[in-house]
């Protein structure tokens, strides 16, 4: 016999389904996946001039578009996704871009005739029946082409950097996990355990996505009661960290190190990442891992004519310096400095920042509006992720030549991580380039079928690593390549260790080497907007990924007309980033454009069963 109090919560547990249910369902706006728009890729472009007038379109007021829709600021891959969605449900959208080239972390830079990426090094799950392929090929109406690294896609280095360990990555559920079972005999249960671990809490990553979407006095009753962590497997584990983890499943300290090794692809050490984040790069690319035929900038010259053919503009060397705000506290426009000109005011009844959180709150909204307790109240609960430091590496010689693989590495000299990071913060500047603690090492030229077309006889390669922003901080209101001998003196230090590192690890390119380039924090500052130097915006820590965070940071802000996309209303990362432009999307279309994708991908999918048929 059910009591009253059961009765009240079964009466209560259904209307919650049934608002869940309503509110995911979405209203019925204009849908951008109405069509499947795809059609044979053509050739690659490789003719300069063609390709500048895309990916380097300046700003003047006279290519600004009437009667705009939307306006939205950065043209990294948040800001041109949700342009490309909006211009796909017929909206008008302008996006402007501070950088003389578009694109953010998806654009190429040329130094003395070498082609470098700065922020596409690979992308898993883009396999052509996956949901995000299917996104991005509606987005480029299939002409942005991919192409599969090597099998190992990630190699994992430990210890002695010539005579260290080396564990490979395989694409596959089963080869990854084979792979692992055979470099650690006796650990079979522990590799078992993990990998079914992390298909249970990545397999739950849309209740993220859920829950930013829900009405969001729902979506707080549902943290404050705990019912999110009852019903969600990928929340109870976001406030577990990868060590803690990681370490109930084995004590071989070299296997917690692999399986942790991928915290390098988010920049957060393992006792301080959590685990639910951890588990969906792992699963990313379980299935294998590409790289986009032509190089990073051709999503950039893909995605922008989606946005003109709607009527739509994407414009380079456009400062953002204000967002303006009307008396009724709602979004109208932006104030605009062209290089060389008088800032001029556009206007539109949508104003969409994929400047990152920090920027967007502290710098471009008035004084008035920054002081508000809801803009306050979000800042609070993100901090600022690792800053970045970069290697860009020119090499004389094919790839074949210089037996450069499709492959990337990750290097850590010991297998005790949190000693290797308190090691390199508690160093001085001066002294901190004998710590560094972990390194990222890939070559784009090895990864692009088509580089050897547009850079005859030369490879490149990329490293990475985190430095504190602190230690260039005296440097960021200098002028960039005018802040003085100290500072290149500090930059050069990390460089040249990292250059060592790297040439231990590929002794083949030593005599090789024809020039190189490093980017420090306050250099991705100026070239990325990034406001200390951060390479994955906010910092996607276990706070990060709370259901109250979670819950709290959402596209549409406290400011009516104003809303987020991109990284730091999601996760981080090429697909991190999209999917925060398509939550963005669904919020100013009125419209759960998760639903609507799901339901072309399906008709695809019908569509090529009958053919096959």
């Amino acid at each position: 016999m059910q009591t009253p109090d059961m009765l009240l919560y079964l009466i209560t547990g259904v209307v919650i389904v049934f608002i869940i249910l309503k509110a995911w369902l979405g209203g019925r706006g204009p849908n951008p996946f109405a069509v499947d728009t795809r059609r044979p890729p053509g050739p690659i472009v490789s003719d300069k001039a063609m390709k500048r007038k895309v990916i380097k379109n300046v700003f003047s007021p006279d290519k600004v578009p009437e009667k705009l829709d939307a306006i939205v600021i950065g043209s990294g891959i948040g800001g041109q996704g949700v342009a490309a969605f909006l211009a796909r449900a017929g909206k008008r959208v302008l996006v402007l871009e501070q950088l003389g080239k578009l694109g953010g972390c998806c654009h190429t830079f040329n130094e003395k005739g070498y082609e470098f990426d700065v922020g596409i090094h690979y992308i898993g799950q883009l396999n052509e029946r996956s949901p995000g392929r299917i996104m991005i090929d509606q987005l480029t109406d299939g002409q942005l082409q991919w192409t599969l690294m090597d099998d190992p896609f990630d190699v994992v280095l430990l210890g002695d950097v010539a005579n260290g360990r080396r564990y490979n990555m395989r694409p596959g559920t089963q080869a990854y996990t084979d792979e692992l079972k055979k470099a650690f005999p006796g650990e079979e249960e522990a590799i078992d355990s993990f990998m079914k671990l992390v298909k249970k809490v990545s397999g739950r990553t849309q209740d993220m996505i859920i829950l930013k979407m829900l009405p969001l006095p729902l979506a707080r009753f549902l943290c404050r009661t705990g019912l999110v962590n009852w019903f969600s497997p990928f929340f109870r584990y976001a406030s577990r960290s990868v060590s803690e983890v990681i370490g109930e499943l084995t004590d071989n300290k070299e296997l917690q190190t692999v399986f942790s090794y991928i915290f390098g692809t988010y920049g957060v050490f393992p006792d301080r990442a959590s685990f639910s984040l951890h588990s969906i790069l792992i699963d990313h690319y379980l299935r294998g891992s590409w790289y986009p035929t032509g190089g990073a900038s051709e999503i950039t010259y893909h995605l922008v004519p989606t946005i003109v053919k709607a009527g739509g503009a994407v414009l380079s060397r456009a400062t953002v310096e204000k967002i303006l705000v009307n008396s009724d506290r709602r979004a109208c426009g932006v104030v605009v400095r062209g290089k060389g000109l008088d800032p001029v005011n556009i206007f539109a009844p949508i104003v969409i920042s994929d400047a990152g959180i920090f920027n967007t709150y502290e710098k471009l909204l008035p004084p008035e509006v920054q002081s508000l307790p809801a803009i306050q109240s979000q800042l609070g609960m993100m901090r600022h992720g690792a800053a970045g430091f970069s290697l860009f590496i020119g090499l004389k010689g094919t790839k074949e030549e210089l037996n450069l693989p499709a492959t990337n590495y990750f290097y850590f000299p010991d297998t005790n991580l949190k000693k290797l990071e308190r090691n390199f913060i508690d160093a001085s500047a001066d002294d901190a380039p004998n710590y560094i603690p972990m390194l990222y090492i890939s070559s784009p030229s090895a990864k692009d079928p088509t580089h050897e077309e547009r850079c005859p006889g030369k490879s490149t390669l990329t490293v990475l690593s985190f430095t504190p922003y602190e230690w260039f901080e005296e440097w960021k209101d200098k002028k960039v390549q005018k802040r003085g001998l100290d500072y290149e003196s500090v930059k050069n230090a990390f460089a040249e260790a990292m250059l060592e590192t790297t040439m231990q690890i590929f002794p083949q390119i030593r005599d090789k080497i024809d020039c190189y380039v490093s980017g420090s924090p306050v250099t991705n500052n100026h070239y990325l907007g990034a406001s200390r130097g951060e390479f994955y915006g906010a910092d996607h820590d276990i706070a990060r990924m709370s259901p109250e965070t979670a819950a709290t940071m959402r596209a549409k802000t406290p400011i009516k007309g104003l809303y987020l996309t991109g990284q730091d209303i999601l996760l981080c990362g090429f697909f991190g980033a999209l999917n925060g432009a398509l939550i963005c999307a669904s919020e100013v279309l009125g419209r759960n454009l998760f639903i609507d994708l799901a339901q072309l991908r399906r008709q695809i999918l019908q569509n090529k069963a009958k053919k096959v048929e």
